[in-house]
């Protein structure tokens, strides 16, 4: 039996197996499954933009690809978890509003996407699955057993990584 542990905007969350970890309504978020199998011990984030505003140094680490998985990626290795085995499997990033412009805001999702990439590469953690872009909202089920991401939306089904 999995123990359900849900996932909120700007968290993260770490556990062991058997752990089934979900988060909701990830829009222009990107959700962040990283995975040890060996340990098997997984990590969900949600986050919600790029990069950390080092000028305001109270903000939230999880709410940002660039402090919340180098965050996930520690707690795991206190968990005993070794770098070089843990893999990430990511979800959202859509573009979920149509403005005429090409503007920063309309493109939150791609920005997220390519600085939870970037993080993840500066980490070397390799993505082994991913379901970004387009314009619908997704949520993810990833499960610490075996390392399964289940991606569900109301207007693309379910898909299985």
């Amino acid at each position: 039996m999995n123990n359900l542990i849900v996932v909120g905007i700007a968290e993260m969350q770490v556990a062991e197996s058997p752990t089934c970890f979900v988060t909701y309504a990830l829009g222009s978020c990107v959700g962040i499954c990283l995975y040890d199998p060996v340990r098997k011990v997984g990590g969900l984030g949600h986050i919600l933009l790029p990069n950390y505003p080092h000028e305001h140094p109270n903000e939230k680490l999880h709410r940002y690809a660039d402090t919340c998985i180098p965050e996930m990626v520690k707690e795991m290795e206190k968990m005993g978890c070794v770098r070089s085995r843990i893999t990430a499997k990511i979800a959202g990033g859509a573009k979920m509003f149509n403005i005429a412009s090409d503007s920063a805001f309309g493109n939150i999702g791609a920005r997220n996407v390519d600085a939870v990439k970037t993080t993840l590469q500066n980490l070397q953690v390799r993505i082994v699955a991913q379901d970004t872009g387009l314009n619908y909202g997704r949520t993810v089920f990833f499960y610490t057993e075996d390392g399964t991401m289940v991606v569900k939306s109301c207007t693309m089904g379910s898909k299985t990584f």
